[in-house]
């Protein structure tokens, strides 16, 4: 049986523990709902196909005196996940029940490193992709090794998606593989996702909020994206902020305690390094704990807050120059010459545009947050990642097109209108089209963006709002500028039709970016929407009923259907580096081959990318670099959205793409700028050869 809570479930705790972790009142009942469901569903175990498939195999053939390995394998279905040994506020842990022969014992189960899932408030440590849990099992001197009965385990997991917590199980029996070369490759990759345990003990001291820990760690291990986990349950408040600092080869480390008010003497937990799932395991034991250091900054947030208004602003303005935001200011523009030296109705037109193109990059900018804050893995421009939201914006794109064109004619339209009205509309719309790329200037801020407090991030998005509506802005307060504009005349008219053609490219590019997102049916449908909504206009002014209708039936039966034309699986573009699909498992065994790395973070709606692409990435001449130097070519495409890809570029401060990172045959990565040199990545990998 399942019940729905957001992926939720939660093994049993004392009202008392819930209250002293400080949970909201919205949370508790969350967590109480979800115990509820928990021990209904409990009795449906294995009733049903599991939602997450299991594996038990050796690493190889049993030797007495001896340690054993076996992996437990697990496999999620798309959207679900399991849980670490310490699930966090809500969830369960696996339980293993084995039939062993006498003399052979399992030991402690190691987990890879998990990653946080903050869902209603709720912090989760879970695995979204497959995952291995290695098991040692001793096996006695005199332990039987031959003829034995087939050693096995009771398994129980709790499987859950972002609507519903399944608990599982399996009777797995133990299997060994003839071994062979690709079994080895397996088991090595197996192990190697579970973090080695640091050889010296850490200190622990708690104080009446805090706890506080000493781990050893070298000054030069770089930390992008740190965070604690411990096994122990309650012992901390898992959805607190850690704050890290650097004291010589020490990193301390105080995280607000949890519900546990005995204090233990010792615990054991997991230093995660951020995305990749690298980090290391330490138990700790209670000692003396520095105080002071070099506190650890998200790279994201080192930026002073006025440097981050300042590259948002920028950035911002920088976005007038787009192909489908030019046209549109251009217009806009020129509703100024034709008011000639009505200054009171040029500063209106200037601030109520400010205001539109503001409200949007807010909204935009909130609704990111919101998503957040209720566990969604986003990040600028996601709503280019869904196919509908790129349907309507080339319905839109191709009417723009049309009217400038002059297909049709609406004296309405706001880009051609005067008055506060069309202004503002015009300033939603302008920014609507806009933000969806991010710029250099950008990439710092948005990435802040979502690791501020709230206030702060919505300052930024205002900065960015502010930057794209400055150039109208300015005109509308500075008569000199004005005055530069050319005189109203026929030769608007030409220009206004000059302007189709930017427009008409965007609706091109949103053809093809419909393609990628949901295939040529989806882009077709797409398609028909916007021509056949110009016909309806043109029937309409021209008084033909008859057309009209025809073309309203056709609309709405392609605008219904374009849910159902969405494909779901969209090949990635081709590319002269026959890259690696990213995951974080696959840039984990390229880098322990020991050879350069080239990861490279895109999105078929990013024009920044694009450009770059063809700039540095897709050339003859850094195909033939890679290729002496040995470097693995790894691509993460963002073009739909993948929670592992957001995770990545959250981790390095990046709200979006592109993101270029250099990982040398040995050492810690480099970030590269956004704007890539032709010859960049062919020096890089010369230097590494």
């Amino acid at each position: 049986m399942g019940f729905n809570l957001s992926a939720m479930a939660v093994a049993p705790r004392s009202l008392a523990t819930m209250q002293a972790s400080a949970l909201s009142l919205f949370r508790y009942f969350g967590v109480i709902l979800a115990l509820f469901g928990a021990v209904l569903a409990m009795p449906a175990m294995a009733q049903r196909d599991n939602h997450i498939d299991a594996d038990l195999v050796a690493e190889h053939a049993p030797v007495a005196g001896e340690t054993l390995y076996v992996a437990l394998r697990f496999r999620p279905k798309e959207g679900w996940h399991g849980y670490w040994a310490n699930p966090g506020d809500a969830g369960l842990g696996m339980e293993l029940d084995w039939e062993l022969p006498e003399g052979w014992q399992a030991g402690e189960p190691l987990y890879p490193v998990p990653h946080k899932l903050v869902l209603l408030g709720i912090m989760n440590h879970v695995y979204e992709d497959p995952y291995a849990v290695l098991v040692p099992i001793e096996i006695g001197p005199d332990a039987v090794t031959a003829n034995f009965g087939v050693p096995a385990v009771d398994a129980r997991w709790l499987a859950c998606s972002d609507q519903l917590c399944v608990t599982e199980g399996a009777r797995l029996n133990l299997r060994f593989p003839q071994e062979t070369e690709a079994l080895r490759a397996q088991f090595d990759e197996d192990r190697a996702a579970i973090p080695p345990l640091i050889d010296q003990t850490a200190q622990l001291a708690l104080t009446g909020d805090l706890l506080r820990l000493a781990i050893p760690l070298p000054a030069s291990v770089d930390l992008p994206d740190p965070h604690v986990f411990v096994v122990q349950q309650d012992v901390i408040d898992y959805g607190a902020e850690q704050v890290f600092y650097r004291d010589g080869d020490l990193l301390v480390v105080e995280i607000p305690r949890g519900g546990l008010r005995d204090e233990p003497g010792a615990i054991e937990g997991m230093l995660s390094f951020g995305a990749g799932g690298q980090g290391l395991r330490f138990a700790a034991e209670t000692g003396e704990v520095p105080t002071g250091g070099t506190r650890i900054a998200n790279r994201a947030l080192e930026t002073p807050l006025v440097l981050l208004l300042g590259g948002a602003l920028l950035g911002g303005l920088l976005l007038n120059l787009m192909p489908c935001v030019f046209p549109i200011l251009s217009l806009k523009a020129l509703t100024l010459a034709r008011a000639g030296g009505e200054e009171r109705q040029a500063k209106i037109e200037a601030l109520a545009y400010t205001a539109g193109v503001m409200l949007a990059c807010l909204a935009l900018g909130a609704l990111m947050l919101v998503l957040r804050a209720g566990g969604a893995q986003v990040g600028w421009a996601f709503q280019l990642q869904e196919p509908l939201v790129v349907a309507a914006l080339l319905v839109l794109a191709v009417m723009i097109t049309a009217n400038f064109a002059g297909f049709f004619e609406l004296p309405s339209l706001p880009i051609r209108s005067r008055g506060q009205g069309g202004a503002f509309m015009t300033g939603l719309l302008a920014a609507v089209v806009a933000t969806p790329c991010t710029g250099p200037f950008m990439a710092a801020a948005l990435g802040a963006a979502l690791l501020l407090p709230a206030p702060q991030a919505m300052l930024l998005f205002a900065a960015l709002g502010l930057g794209l509506a400055l150039p109208f802005l300015l005109l509308g307060f500075v008569p000199v500028l004005r005055g530069l504009l050319p005189k109203p005349g026929a030769w608007m008219e030409t220009f206004r039709k000059v302007m189709a053609v930017p427009m008409g490219l965007t609706a091109l590019a949103l053809v093809w970016l419909a393609w990628r997102l949901g295939g040529e049916n989806f882009a077709f449908g797409a398609s028909a929407v916007g021509v056949l909504a110009i016909v309806i206009i043109v029937s309409l002014r021209q008084r033909s009923g008859v057309m009209t209708g025809l073309a309203g039936i056709a609309v709405l039966y392609f605008a219904v259907s374009l849910p159902f034309r969405v494909e779901e699986q969209v090949v990635s573009a081709e590319s002269l580096l026959d890259p690696v699909p990213y995951s974080e498992a696959a840039l984990t065994e390229a880098r322990a081959a020991g050879q350069p790395v080239f990861l490279w973070f895109t999105a078929d709606w990013c024009l920044t990318c694009k450009v770059n692409e063809q700039v540095a990435i897709e050339r003859e001449a850094t195909r033939a670099a890679f290729e002496e130097a040995g470097v693995v070519a790894m691509r993460g495409d963002w073009t739909r959205n993948d929670p592992e890809i957001t995770r990545y570029l959250e981790a390095r401060g990046a709200a979006g793409v592109p993101l270029y990172m250099w990982y040398p045959a040995s050492g810690e990565g480099e970030q590269l700028p956004q704007v890539l040199t032709p010859d960049m990545l062919a020096n890089l990998a010369a230097q590494a050869n």
